[in-house]
């Protein structure tokens, strides 16, 4: 038979195992939570015109966005929901894939990231590394000016009429988002000059994932 004292004891004992249990709980919500891109990476560095870069997530949790991204619905057209695929053939790649392509490809020269709106997109903000070729430049209804100067920028070699490719960058193209056609476009164009299909992979998700995932943006300078 368990005395009165004895009872108390077994009480007391039970208390502080709660007490104890809760002081962790509250200390351990009370800790500032790490928000890494996955298990293993936390940030990463691209370099931009010499200088480090570093790309992270918001380390805020209550952090959200008050920019135009937040909105949900536009017309259509011209603001359609885009197909995953833009062209048979190309790759569509989400965010991982995109930061180890930053990571290797980008850091060893072998490839480019392409922001493919327009320049006042573009200044406002835009993926750390990526530079700007606004979709339009890759259509010959503007005149093939442009294509000539771009083309070579990517690798491409022009013999009489036609491009050699074979030692043209890969890219990654993107535009604002799913409901965005520019990067569509621009790859339509590129596969239509006859930029290989294998170089060309499209980032669907765009500026508005980008900064739904929390990832901060570069601002060129003017």
């Amino acid at each position: 038979m368990m005395t009165s004292g004895g009872f108390s004891m077994r009480l007391t004992k039970i208390y502080l195992s709660f007490t104890l249990f809760f002081t962790f709980l509250s200390a351990q919500q009370d800790t500032k939570p790490e928000i890494k891109i996955d298990k293993e990476l936390k940030s990463f560095v691209v370099d931009i015109m010499g200088k480090p870069f570093k790309v992270e997530r918001n380390q805020n949790p209550e952090h959200r966005l008050k920019n135009s991204y937040t909105k949900t619905s536009r017309p259509c057209p011209p603001f359609c929901v885009q197909p995953f695929t833009p062209v048979k053939g190309i790759k569509t790649i989400g965010e991982l894939e995109l930061i180890k392509f930053m990571q290797e490809d980008m850091s060893e020269n072998r490839g480019i990231l392409v922001d493919a709106r327009m320049p006042k997109w573009y200044k406002r903000g835009t993926i750390p590394g990526a530079i700007n070729i606004p979709f339009s430049i890759f259509s010959k209804e503007n005149g093939e000016v442009y294509i000539d100067k771009i083309l070579p920028l990517l690798g491409a070699v022009k013999k009489g009429k036609k491009w050699d490719f074979s030692k043209a960058q890969r890219m990654v193209i993107f535009d604002n988002g799913p409901w965005c056609q520019q990067a569509s476009l621009a790859i339509s164009n590129l596969v239509k000059l006859g930029y290989p299909k294998e170089k060309i992979e499209y980032y669907r998700g765009g500026m508005q994932y980008w900064q739904l995932l929390g990832f901060n943006t570069y601002k060129p300078k003017e």
